[in-house]
This record gives structure tokens, C-alpha cells and sequence, in this order.
């Protein structure tokens, strides 16, 4: 996931040696292993998509369990706790949406691309720009 991912970032002009490369790598990395090891038993695949657009990166990571991670500060856990922080630090921001195929959920992390300025329009909703799935 972070070979592929790396791949796309460098494809939208953002170099891995960057910091927030690193940052959108790490982000990625936790989702998938939160995805794989809570979801795992109810959804063989991840989903990881990863768009640019208006000033944002975004990155969801979509399994097809239905059940919703707690996001509340109070109940995150290392990972989506350094996930938050890192979005955030990107005046980016976390949420959970419905999964793009019909099923499940898909974790959300959105970042403000160095550089870009602020108040840009939202990015649409996630194209398949990485669709690469792993277990």
C-alpha cells in the first residue's frame, strides 16, 4: 500500500521526500492496519483510493464492515489518534462515509496540500485514482 500510494502522490507532483508525503504515507499505513485488524473478519479486502483536487489530497481507506469506528477523542487509540493529529496538522480533517461500492465504511482523511491556499473548494468525492486492494 505505501509502494502504490508513494506511486499516486508522486503522480499528483508531491514528492515522497516531502513531509507531508511521509505524513499521507503514515496516515494511510495506520488506516489499513485499523481496517485489517477491526474489520478483517467481516471484509476480505481494503479498499485505499487517493485523490487531488481544489487544494486537497484526500485519502479513504474502504472495507465492508458496517460497523463505524468511535472517532470521538475520548476513544481513539494510538493510530487514528496520530491519524487525527497528522490531518490535522494539514488543516485537514477525519470522518467516516458510506463505502463508494454499497457496503461497509470508508475512513476519510483529508489534508490542505502545502501551498495551496486556503479556503479552496472541497475535493469531490474519491475517484478510483488508487484502487488497489490487499489483505
Amino acid at each position: 500500500m505505501r509502494c502504490d500510494t508513494g506511486d499516486a502522490l508522486t503522480e499528483y507532483g508531491i514528492g515522497r521526500d516531502t513531509a507531508f508525503a511521509g505524513a499521507v504515507l503514515l496516515v494511510v499505513s495506520e488506516l489499513v492496519a485499523n481496517a485489517v485488524r477491526h474489520a478483517g473478519d467481516h471484509s476480505p479486502t481494503v479498499d485505499v483510493t487517493v485523490a487531488v483536487g481544489a487544494g486537497q489530497l484526500v485519502v479513504g481507506v474502504a472495507d465492508r464492515d458496517p460497523r463505524l469506528p468511535d472517532l470521538s477523542p475520548e476513544a481513539l487509540g494510538d493510530g487514528l489518534r496520530t491519524v487525527t493529529d497528522l490531518t490535522a496538522a494539514y488543516d485537514g480533517t477525519l470522518r467516516v462515509e458510506p463505502a463508494a461500492h454499497g457496503h461497509g465504511k470508508a475512513v476519510v482523511a483529508r489534508f490542505r496540500v502545502p501551498g495551496a491556499p486556503r479556503g479552496s473548494s472541497p475535493a469531490r468525492p474519491l475517484p478510483d485514482a488508487l484502487d488497489r486492494r490487499t489483505r
